[in-house]
């Protein structure tokens, strides 16, 4: 598959990019290295290879969900920058 100056053309066209010629001509020149690459590395033998989403194995570093106390006001107003003894006081943004 080739990449031709006028689907860059296109491409860019779609993208709202203004693109000189000679930009035009080094993006068709790098499309094609890229797509030469890919042709590649669709010559290797990937029989018995399985199919894989992540290089490594993940785990879900996530906690179960258990009910706790939760903090009282006071509490949680005690290092508020500013408060009015019942919430905190915020800079009004409109």
């Amino acid at each position: 598959m080739k990449i031709t100056p006028e689907e860059v053309e296109h491409v860019a066209r779609l993208a709202r990019l203004e693109v000189s010629p000679d930009e035009k001509e080094e993006l068709t020149r790098q499309m094609n290295r890229i797509l030469q690459y890919v042709e590649k590395l669709n010559e290797l033998d990937t029989t018995g290879v399985s199919s894989t989403s992540h290089a490594i194995d993940l785990e879900n570093a996530f906690r179960d969900d258990a009910v706790e106390a939760s903090l009282s006001r006071d509490v949680s107003l005690e290092n508020a920058p500013e408060s009015n003894g019942a919430e905190f006081v915020v800079p009004r943004i409109i």
